[in-house]
């Protein structure tokens, strides 16, 4: 499994790049293995803000539907257009072409639950 080292992640397996300002927020490579086959993302918080750790969407694969949190506050600027018509990127280029949102920060990016790549490994087990 891919962890880059650039990156911070959440104990709910999402990941944020941090560029200036804003930020594009995914989940992880461990998050999309466990769930399987992604074939549709749900986000209905498009230029909403959403508070550290709120539900901004769902990811649903072949037999599951799961909540996405936000891993720090901010304004959800846009959704991944791609994944309309390519929703399994979140499986094949999870921290690429799959990303999921693209925010607005609204205050620290820096947050105290952020995990770096070495501290998410833990949290998972490796």
């Amino acid at each position: 499994m891919n962890f880059p080292a650039e990156l911070k992640y959440t104990k709910d397996h999402e990941w944020i790049r941090v560029e200036g300002s804003e930020a594009h927020v995914g989940i992880t490579d461990f998050a999309q293995r466990e769930l399987g086959d992604i074939v549709y993302v749900d986000v209905t918080t498009v230029n909403s803000s959403v508070a550290e750790g709120e539900v901004f969407g769902t990811v649903e694969a072949v037999k599951t539907v799961s909540d996405l949190f936000m891993p720090v506050a901010g304004k959800i600027l846009e959704v991944n257009p791609k994944l309309d018509q390519s929703p399994e990127l979140v499986n094949t280029d999870p921290y690429g072409d799959g990303w999921l949102v693209k925010v607005s920060l609204e205050g620290d990016a820096n947050s105290a639950s952020l995990l770096s790549a070495d501290e998410y490994k833990v949290q998972i087990g490796l």
